[in-house]
């Protein structure tokens, strides 16, 4: 690893809350798990980011160790699937391979490189029993009213990920409390089957058919795919706090003697015009929501990584036209004659610069500086090496698309080109941006009921405000 001896690798760890040098168990080895998709419901630009952060992240360990084992999980069982699927009529089957095929879709179109593997939950119950067992045995965990539960006093650290006392967690967080808890901290590491679930989301088990808990998961098969201690644990910040706190507690418990992830990082919050993401505030986007209006998975790719990972970042039409004027500055100095003497079997070997800035903790705004230099160097030499260089550097970091080249007039690549497909937008998408801003007139917030407006209309779509407060929309 010559990279590793020219330069440090620093990232931010959670746990330690401080800038730390990456050293790997393994030497030349490098093992990373990220939590995956809940697969009830297609993917929100917030899930995009997070899979699009740590797919840089791959990519640039790809370049530095001899291996990289990658793990992203798959949560194919859920409260909220049963509860999704009952609402649709359909089975919890045709759900969760629906919507599969939705995040697929997605992230292909984001240029997301494949994991080394993606286990999902229905396919690891019995490594699941196995270290709930274990749990039972070392005493950490006790059955109660048909639960497995984790015993939080059984384990002297919790809350160190969360940086937080007991009490503080206590009355800080949304918990469950339940009568056939000892702690109002105590979680679920197996959950007794109701009358009214579907046959396949219960499982047989030591304790009577059910299901297994959320945490345990991810405990399960990072041990199955990375052993009792790996290198790096990454998710959204949303994460921290219970899901990666009690994935901590449930595996160093299980493993006596363990410390599990030797790092922890995560990424920032993903907002729309200020607002946190989510369904109830009806402010739901899709990465297919902008595809269906003709931005390109790449121009998507790069303004999800345009904010430093660990910060929030706030989503707005702007910042996605920026990132698609970027990509048409940047593939401007190529066209199809150029290409056709440039060899299809390039390494994707990155500037040794690149490497150098994603180093410093993902440093992706140097290299998109970086980026700019050389495009104006290429602009005045046109030297031919360079230009392989500089395509290899788009290639390496998933922004290269042949769609952007002048050349190419299959697709569309400027705005007024894009205006005239602003009509397949997602009516979703539409409705639920209405929804939100007569919630913010109803706050009386007029200044984000206009932007929503404002920013609907550079889409393509125009609103009218109608008696009894209904809204109509009409395209240009």
């Amino acid at each position: 690893m010559s990279f590793n001896a020219k330069k440090s690798i620093k990232i931010f760890d959670t746990l330690s809350n401080q800038l730390q040098e990456l050293k790997t168990l393994e030497e030349n080895v490098l093992k990373i798990y990220v939590c995956g998709p809940t697969v009830y419901d297609r993917p929100h630009l917030g899930n995009a980011r997070s899979i699009v952060i740590y797919d840089l992240f791959y990519r640039f360990f790809l370049q530095i160790f001899d291996k990289v084992i990658f793990v992203r999980n798959i949560t194919d069982v859920d409260d909220k699937i049963n509860q999704t699927a009952k609402e649709q009529n359909i089975s919890i089957q045709e759900l969760t391979q629906k919507i599969l095929q939705f995040f697929y879709a997605d992230i292909n179109a984001l240029n997301v490189l494949k994991p080394t593997f993606e286990p999902k939950v229905t396919e690891n119950i019995p490594e699941i029993i196995q270290i709930i067992q274990k749990l039972i045995e070392n005493n950490n965990a006790y059955i109660e009213d048909g639960h497995v539960l984790f015993d939080v006093s059984s384990y002297k650290n919790y809350g160190k990920l969360s940086n937080r006392k007991i009490d503080e967690l206590i009355s800080g967080s949304r918990i469950e409390i339940a009568d056939y808890k000892k702690n109002p901290l105590d979680f679920v590491l197996w959950k007794p089957a109701s009358k009214n679930d579907d046959i396949s989301s219960v499982f047989q088990s030591p304790w009577g058919d059910g299901r297994p808990g959320w945490h345990i998961e991810c405990s399960a098969m990072s041990f199955k795919f990375l052993g009792e201690n790996f290198d790096i644990h990454g998710g959204g910040a949303d994460l921290q706090f219970p899901h990666h706190e009690n994935e901590i507690a449930q595996s160093c418990s299980a493993h006596r003697g363990s410390n599990y992830a030797s790092y922890w990082i995560h990424n920032g919050f993903l907002t729309v015009d200020g607002e946190k993401m989510s369904k109830s505030l009806k402010n739901f986007i899709t990465v297919n929501d902008l595809i269906k209006t003709g931005i390109n998975g790449s121009a998507i790719r790069l303004m999800l990584l345009s904010s430093h990972y660990r910060k929030p970042f706030d989503f707005n039409q702007k910042a996605l036209q920026d990132s698609q004027k970027t990509l048409e500055k940047f593939h401007e100095i190529f066209d199809e004659e150029i290409l056709n003497k440039i060899p299809e079997n390039q390494t994707n070997k990155p500037s040794s610069e690149i490497l150098d800035f994603l180093a410093d903790d993902l440093n992706f705004s140097k290299v998109l500086a970086f980026l700019h230099l050389q495009l104006k160097a290429l602009k005045a030499t046109k030297n031919q090496e360079k230009l392989v260089e500089f395509i290899e550097n788009l290639k390496f970091l998933g922004i290269f698309d042949k769609k952007f080249i002048k050349n190419n007039v299959d697709e569309p690549n400027s705005q007024s080109e894009l205006s005239k497909n602003h009509a397949k937008i997602d009516v979703n998408f539409i409705e639920n941006q209405i929804a939100l801003r007569q919630q913010y007139k109803i706050e009386k917030n007029f200044a984000k009921a206009d932007e929503i407006r404002l920013n609907l209309s550079e889409m393509g779509v125009l609103i009218e405000d109608k008696p009894n407060n209904n809204t109509i929309f009409t395209f240009k």
